[in-house]
Order: structure tokens, then sequence, then C-alpha cells
């Protein structure tokens, strides 16, 4: 007898073998609890550019708000529940948007892409919550005499390398920018067998609020970041990515932040604006 979809479950290719486990569907043995999962440390480094190089970058119905800012994020994280324990780290990049629909409007966070060095969050990430999800190989973090050193690269390519340094007293190179209600992405499926249509194309919303975020540290960084041009060869399915990021025009830092914090959401609170 053929299988039905279940009312209310989540699936996932290969849908034959029922309900699909992850962040947002927990076994009744998983031990959840959002207040402790995962462990992260966060390094961001930022950097003003120009508006027009970024305009190139937003799709319809967006516009930048505030300073044109990018701002590129490691997230090094460990005792995920949803993983029975592991760990792995995700990288964000980011600006500052406003969404202007028919029906809805938003303030927040543009990510216009992502890596992760583990396939399931990526699969998970990219299906269910519409983010834009890419693999990387992300290694440790490290610290050499007072400075964090974060890097990304793919099959020996290194295409990204970030660097902070905890700041002895605050400064004004690190300002605050527009209030920030979620973070704002763009969900697209092709269409299979009509090359250039479109099954999903949609805008995608995560709320900012999470309760069950604790900041244990939090502290003031100078940064650099660097994006290394890829000929094809080098990155045959991303060079367009890194090279779009690496053509920004880096006017002056905005600083950075290095961060620890415990805790977060199962990101079940997504909503498609219109």
């Amino acid at each position: 007898m053929p299988y039905q979809f279940e009312p209310g479950r989540i699936y996932r290719m290969p849908t034959h073998f029922g309900p699909a486990p992850g962040p947002r569907q927990m076994p009744a043995e998983a031990n959840v609890d959002a207040s402790r999962s995962p462990c992260k440390t966060l390094i961001s480094s930022s950097f003003l550019t120009e508006a027009a190089a970024l305009e190139r970058h937003i799709p319809e119905r967006f516009a930048l708000v505030g300073d044109p800012v990018v701002t590129i994020e490691f997230h090094y994280m460990a005792g995920i529940d949803w993983l029975a324990g592991r760990g792995y780290t995700m990288i964000h990049v980011w600006w500052p948007v406003m969404f202007k629909g028919q029906r809805d409007q938003a303030v927040g966070r543009f990510l216009a892409v992502m890596w992760e060095n583990l396939a399931d969050p990526i699969i998970t990430g990219r299906a269910e919550i519409g983010q834009p999800k890419l693999y990387a190989e992300i290694p440790a973090l490290r610290e050499v005499d007072g400075s964090y050193h974060c890097e990304a690269s793919w099959m020996g390519f290194r295409f990204l390398d970030l660097r902070v340094t905890e700041r002895r007293a605050t400064s004004d190179a690190t300002k605050s920018g527009p209030q920030m209600q979620g973070t704002l992405m763009l969900k697209y499926v092709p269409r299979t067998g009509a090359w250039g249509e479109a099954d999903i194309c949609q805008v995608s919303f995560t709320p900012a609020l999470t309760p069950d975020l604790t900041v244990e540290s939090r502290k003031e960084a100078d940064a650099s970041v660097i994006f290394h041009h890829a000929a094809w060869r080098d990155l045959p399915t991303m060079h367009h990515v890194v090279n779009a990021l690496a053509d920004l025009p880096v006017l002056s830092s905005r600083g950075g932040l290095i961060m620890t914090t415990r805790g977060g959401k199962s990101y079940r609170d997504q909503q498609i604006l219109t």
C-alpha cells in the first residue's frame, strides 16, 4: 500500500521513509534544552562600502536602509541538540535593507549568502527556511598573539580571511545602524525541466526575537576581512559569489565583535512576506 504524507509533519527528500528529523522536528528521545544549545563563539567584521555596489545584489522590492555596511560573521557552534551534541560552523554575509511588498513591510538583515561546513544544516536550512547556504571548509578558530583568525576555503582554495583583535577601549568606529526586525532572505527553487523558470521565488523572514539566547560576553574589536578573487577553476560553482563580494569597495572599517552566547531557537517562526 503506498504511503501518505502525515499532515503537519516536515518531509525532505527522500520522503519515502517518513517525516524527517532535524532542528524543527526533533525525535522524542532527544534531550532538548533551548536555553543551553548551542554554545557559540561569534567573530564578526563590518565595513562601509558604496551603496551603488550593494544595490546590484538586492532583489526587487528591497532597498538599502541606513549606511551601506557589510557584515561578515563566523559562528563557531558546539553542543547542538538536534545533532546529538555535535557542532559545526557557519558564515553569514549580510547588510541592512527594507522590504516593501504589497502586504508586508520589514527592516532587517538581508542575508546574502551563508557558508557551512556540514551538509545536514545546509540541506535543512535551504529547504525549510530559505537560507542561501553553500558549503565551505571552515577550520577551527585560531588565536595568535591576541588576534583571532577565521578562514574559509573550498577544496584547497582559501577564499575568505577575517581577523579581529579585542579593543582596549571603545571607539566610534562601530556605529549603530537601523533597528532590525529580523532576517530577510530570498528563497529560490528552479523549476525542473523548465530551465530559467522558478518553482519558488519568495521572500522568507525570520523574526529577531530569540528569548532563550544568553549573551555570556561581548567585546568590541578592530577587524579586517578579505575575499580573495577566484577563477572559475578555483571555485567552479561559486566564484561568481566570492568575486562579487571581493569587488565591493572597502571605504572604511566599522569594526568587529567577539561574542560568546548560549541557547537559541529552532527557527519554527519563519514567515513568507508578500
